[in-house]
């Protein structure tokens, strides 16, 4: 026997032989395309498998799969893992599952052999309770292998629905993605797309003779559009390396499953003011017409002022995201005075509502922060849909089972005091600030249909948009001044940690998508 050629008739050469093929499984089409992926500036799917992983942790599954199709001479093109990496490792010390996508082989067209390495990892993470990773770079189906892929897909959806909720699902964004290859990450929890990607249903190519324009993947579906335009991205990144430093950052805020609680970190707060809490007593300005922003009260309240925004870009008039208190993550939605006033519309209401069901699913109390006139008077508005939008804001937050802390700055004006984490809509505690506005309407509004002008307007608003009539009626728990803000959050989060609430027995609700 050569080197080359081990002597399977001995351990030793058995041993050899294993090294062997998982060698190959490390470049299933060899070190050349390795190289040169490289030299383009990327990894290779496996590399940003390895990377998401605390070092050394990686281990990976069904490394020697390969497909079984012999059409077409396919008996000669059996490249090991058959295009998608599969395994478990930790993250910060916590076990999480991947899949990540090898457009170097069948441009990551998925087959049967492919999809049951990802259904499996689906089913382990299900069965241990901790989170998965999505890395995605698919042209879809593999043709070749026709309805059995497509059957393989329709497999997966169901695998990736059945575990949405019990454990957080993250999607990377790294290639091309088109066909039900585009489908699969929005099924995601939260979806990280890196610049240069592509994310559309349809093929560009088609798209092109179609419309009659040509037009390319970024185009229709490039990290700008998601995550500006259609919301779908949650974060952007600039490079693979950038994306897997956001994943972990990202799963450093949920727990591993609905059963668990999410890490904290830090000491107990302090109580005492800060000149940092000082400042917010100055922060709101004297008049209405003065804008402020509101990320300038968020990183005032939240530990070291850290505050990870998601989907920024969508919707800018309303900020969501994650932060922590006292070190406990926290799920933070709020409205944006520099961004229409801080009006509400079909776009932010949505993106809060499912940011909000987002929290509730994995535990993270909600904190909203507060100051909309209501929801912006647009003929576009009504036909986008506000009032289902509206809707689907009121159901997620009424839904919502975790603590609920609502803290009012100014402005909670008609629709957007009901929707935006009212007491009847299931808020445990309300804070209002003394230049808190809570009413019905706002004065001209209110005077010209209680009285036909608004020539009272001035003195309407001095005896109603205060914070002390919802006060009185129970409404806000509690006026506070700016500077106490972090200590009253602080300790009523403290409190909420023993929040216990049961729901009459059901299947589900149905939430007006």
């Amino acid at each position: 026997m050569t080197d080359a050629t081990p002597d399977l008739t001995t351990t030793s050469g058995r041993i050899a032989d294993l090294r062997a093929r998982l060698s190959e499984a490390q470049a299933p089409l060899g070190q050349d395309i390795v190289e040169e992926i490289h030299a383009a500036g990327s990894r290779t799917a496996r590399e940003r498998a390895v990377a998401l992983f605390d070092e050394g942790t990686f281990v990976e599954t069904d490394a020697l799969a390969r497909h079984r199709v012999t059409e077409g001479d396919m008996e000669r093109n059996r490249p090991a893992t058959d295009g998608v990496v599969t395994g478990y490792g930790t993250v910060d010390g916590r076990r999480v599952c991947v899949y990540s996508q090898d457009d170097s082989i069948f441009e990551g067209a998925l087959g049967e052999v492919y999809g049951e390495k990802i259904l499996k990892i689906y089913d382990l993470a299900a069965k241990t309770g901790v989170p998965v990773v999505g890395i995605h770079s698919s042209t879809g189906t593999r043709v070749i292998e026709g309805i059995a892929a497509l059957n393989m897909y329709a497999k997966l959806f169901e695998a990736a629905s059945l575990v949405s909720g019990l454990v957080p699902q993250i999607s990377v964004i790294t290639g091309r993605n088109v066909g039900l290859g585009s489908v699969a990450p929005a099924f995601a929890d939260l979806v990280v797309q890196v610049e240069g990607s592509s994310l559309n249903l349809v093929d560009e190519d088609v798209v092109s003779s179609v419309g009659g324009t040509a037009t390319t993947g970024p185009e229709l579906g490039g990290a700008q559009i998601h995550s500006a335009t259609t919301g779908l991205a949650h974060l952007t990144a600039a490079t693979d390396s950038d994306a897997i430093a956001l994943v972990r950052e990202v799963l450093s805020y949920l727990p591993v499953n609905n059963l668990s609680e999410a890490p904290r970190t830090g000491a107990p707060a302090e109580t005492e003011l800060r000149d940092l809490d000082r400042e917010l007593d100055n922060l709101i300005p004297d008049t209405d017409a003065q804008a402020y922003d509101v990320i300038d009260v968020l990183t005032r309240i939240v530990d070291d002022g850290v505050l990870r925004q998601v989907q920024e870009n969508f919707a800018p008039n309303a900020v969501t995201g994650f932060a922590r208190v006292e070190g406990r993550a926290v799920g933070i939605v709020a409205n944006q005075p520099t961004e229409l006033a801080g009006c509400l519309d079909a776009a932010a209401a949505t993106k809060a509502a499912r940011f909000i069901r987002l929290c509730d699913a994995f535990n993270l109390a909600i904190i909203e922060v507060v100051d909309s006139p209501g929801f912006l008077p647009a003929i576009e508005q009504e036909h986008a849909g506000v009032t289902r939008s509206a809707a689907q804001l009121a159901y997620a937050y009424s839904e919502a089972t975790v603590g609920k802390i609502t803290l009012i700055t100014r402005k909670a004006l008609g629709i957007a005091y009901v929707v935006m984490g009212s007491k009847s809509t299931g808020a445990d505690l309300v804070y209002a600030w003394p230049t808190a506005q809570i009413a019905a309407a706002d004065a001209i509004t209110a005077t010209t249909a209680l009285h036909g002008d608004d020539a009272e307007a001035e003195d309407w608003a001095a005896d109603n948009l205060t914070p002390y009539l919802a006060a009185e009626s129970g409404l806000v728990d509690t006026v506070i001044e700016p500077s106490a803000t972090r200590s009253h959050l602080v300790e009523g989060l403290r409190l909420l940690d023993r929040k216990v609430i049961t729901r009459r027995p059901k299947k589900h609700g149905n939430i007006p998508l």
